[in-house]
């Protein structure tokens, strides 16, 4: 499963939730951007390392951005952000679990619900 960056920011608010929910994932893979939304929200080192560390601690696969990802992002932009507001971070997430066979897991569901080929798990905090 593809977790979105805002399951991993639940868990970092305590949300238990969040926690139990990639705890049982055997497969907890994120997308290089949501590694680097991660990382960019970090105040000072101290966070930054506890970030590190957290996603450590769940083993997440960080998955690259490749040409396959990029294209399918930019045909998602051109399909979906005029008439759904489909943004480019978003865009290459799903493209990125699409790509790679994988469910999203996101609470940000209006941003993905227009895409049909994307598989999609609710997370309701």
């Amino acid at each position: 499963m593809l977790f979105d960056t805002d399951i991993l920011i639940w868990i970092q608010r305590g949300n238990l939730r969040a926690a139990t929910l990639v705890e049982r994932e055997e497969e907890r893979c994120i997308s290089v951007l949501t590694y680097m939304e991660l990382l960019q929200g970090a105040k000072e080192k101290r966070q930054h390392e506890h970030i590190l560390d957290f996603l450590r601690e769940y083993s997440f696969r960080v998955l690259p951005l490749s040409e396959n990802i990029g294209h399918r992002a930019a045909i998602y932009i051109e399909e979906y952000s005029l008439p759904h507001g489909l943004r480019a971070g978003d865009a290459m997430i799903a493209a990125t679990a699409t790509e790679n066979g994988l469910t999203l897991c996101t609470s940000n569901v209006r941003h993905y619900r227009p895409i049909k080929e994307l598989k999609l798990r609710v997370f309701k905090p």
